[in-house]
């Protein structure tokens, strides 16, 4: 792995602590609303599915060891055996498939990178409603109310965000020669 790909993914791992932060609790949830996911959709789709994967890892293990880069500066074990924890480790296969999905072409397209991004949202939904059930003790639909729909409108609007800015991002690297043949999206 080059140093380039190291610093990236150094880069992401701090942009998903940075936008953790921007975190609203919910009444209604015990997961909060957090900006992180923008990060993560980012990740996948600018540095492709083995180093967005690392890039998530990275934020994850330190999250784990005690690093405050989890909602509200938190960090510890005990965050990803909580509420917040099966949406944590959902980012991981999303961050992947998001990557995979979209590596394989050289022209990015709006269609197919918030496809990818629609992708990596259901794979943390998947085992974040997963894991707040069997925390929680709620049955489907309660863990659909408390798990998916109150995030829904926003993480829609985060994909068309982190869609529409990576779109830009990627060609602006395209244009100014950055992108290394054996990146994503790489000649």
């Amino acid at each position: 792995m080059s140093l380039r790909e190291l610093s990236r993914i150094a880069l992401f791992t701090a942009l998903i602590s940075a936008l953790a932060q921007i975190s609203i609790p919910l009444p209604f949830s015990p997961v909060p609303l957090t900006g992180q996911l923008i990060a993560v959709f980012l990740a996948g789709m600018l540095l492709g599915s083995k180093n967005g994967t690392f890039a998530v890892l990275v934020y994850l293990m330190l999250g784990a060891a005690g690093a405050p880069v989890f909602s509200h500066g938190q960090g510890g074990l005990g965050i990803l055996l909580g509420p917040s924890g099966g949406y944590l480790l959902g980012f991981l296969p999303g961050v992947f498939i998001c990557g995979k999905l979209l590596e394989k072409h050289q022209q990015p397209v709006i269609l197919r990178t918030v496809a990818a991004m629609l992708c990596c949202l259901g794979c943390t939904y998947l085992a974040g409603t997963v894991h707040l059930a069997l925390l929680m003790g709620y049955g489907f639909a309660e863990a659909i109310v408390a798990g998916i729909l109150p995030f829904l409108p926003a993480d829609l609007a985060k994909i068309a965000f982190a869609a529409t800015a990576g779109l830009r991002i990627k060609r602006s690297i395209a244009a100014a020669g950055l992108l290394m043949k054996s990146e994503p999206g790489g000649g």
